[in-house]
């Protein structure tokens, strides 16, 4: 089992600097936030910053796609997020849905290619 995990005192070290941390601001949020009406100008703020800052990830990886995501081609990845898109619009704005559908259109587009 050791094995797989790795050393202990590395697993030991991963939880006490990543993640425990990481869960007191969580909770901080969660106890702060608890009293935040959810169509709150300073609450559509945030919601707003977080989508254009993960739009523009998305599009980041998009035009500079990283590691094996290179190896696609360009229209590939395009009509992977297009399809994507079409099936969230489809399936009344289920991220789920949209995801999934964009990474079947990849991976088929992919073997299809190979």
């Amino acid at each position: 089992m050791s094995e797989f995990f790795g050393s202990p005192h590395a697993l030991l070290i991963l939880v006490l600097a990543g993640f425990l941390p990481n869960e007191v601001w969580r909770m901080a949020g969660l106890w702060f936030g608890s009293g935040v009406d959810e169509g709150s100008e300073a609450l559509v703020w945030v919601r707003a910053v977080a989508t254009a800052i993960l739009a523009g990830v998305i599009a980041q990886i998009l035009v500079q796609p990283p590691g094996a995501l290179a190896s696609v081609p360009d229209c590939l990845r395009y009509g992977a997020v297009a399809a994507g898109f079409a099936i969230f619009i489809m399936t009344r704005r289920s991220i789920f849905a949209g995801v999934v559908g964009g990474e079947i259109v990849m991976l088929a587009g992919k073997w299809w290619l190979s």
